[in-house]
């Protein structure tokens, strides 16, 4: 059975062939590597990591390119590649989508599949430029963690103030100390559209009772 599988090797490119499936994944890595840098939010943007997506591009095209029909070359490449292991860490789940379109882009161009990979590139890329710029919020809560020191029991005043600006709030922590010492309450809020945070705190800060406040998104601290 062996060696059937070795005899099937259907796919064998001339170095025409092999040039233009390079080159289409060249030129299609490069401009998802564009897009990248185009729509990238943050500061800790990574030069080595935008050029590993045109890489890994080139370098799956060969590959696929390599396997062909044949399985036997398949099972081999997966049992090399099964003892590479790869401890980098992700920052950004966004990341990863970059990673997978560049795996997709060389797979099409190594298969042959030019036109898969050109016009995929083109029509995703638009997808992730227009999600990017549009600031599209459909999909984004405005989350937060609220902490409040409080001097007081009856927290109408504050409840008040969340029933007005946010959309759902939920108890989730009581930190209550011994004697005299205040209360504090944590709540995880979900800000109505078109509500400030700002404007939020400052209310909440209004109220005589409430000692100190803070209020995470993110994990960031504001």
């Amino acid at each position: 059975m062996l060696q059937n599988l070795q005899g099937v090797d259907l796919f064998s490119p001339t170095i025409v062939q092999i040039i233009i499936s390079l080159g289409i994944s060249l030129v299609c890595s490069f401009a998802i590597s564009l897009v990248y840098r185009f729509t990238y939010r943050g500061p800790g943007y990574s030069n080595s990591f935008v050029l590993s997506i045109i890489y890994l591009s080139l370098i799956v095209c060969l590959v696929i390119m390599i396997i062909g029909n044949n399985l036997a070359r398949a099972f081999g490449l997966v049992g090399a590649l099964s003892i590479i292991r790869f401890r980098t860490a992700v920052k950004d789940t966004i990341d990863i989508v970059y990673i997978f379109f560049g795996l997709a882009v060389g797979m099409a161009a190594g298969v042959g599949y030019h036109r898969v990979a050109i016009v995929g590139t083109a029509v995703i890329a638009l997808v992730l430029i227009f999600f990017s710029k549009m600031n599209i919020n459909i999909f984004k809560g405005e989350q937060f963690l609220l902490q409040i020191q409080y001097a007081d029991d009856d927290m109408t005043p504050v409840k008040e103030i969340m029933h007005n600006y946010c959309s759902k709030y939920e108890l989730i922590n009581v930190k209550s100390s011994a004697g005299d010492a205040p209360r504090e309450f944590s709540y995880y809020i979900n800000l109505k559209r078109k509500k400030d945070f700002l404007d939020f705190v400052k209310e909440v800060r209004g109220v005589k009772a409430v000692l100190n406040l803070n209020l995470f998104r993110d994990e960031e601290h504001i």
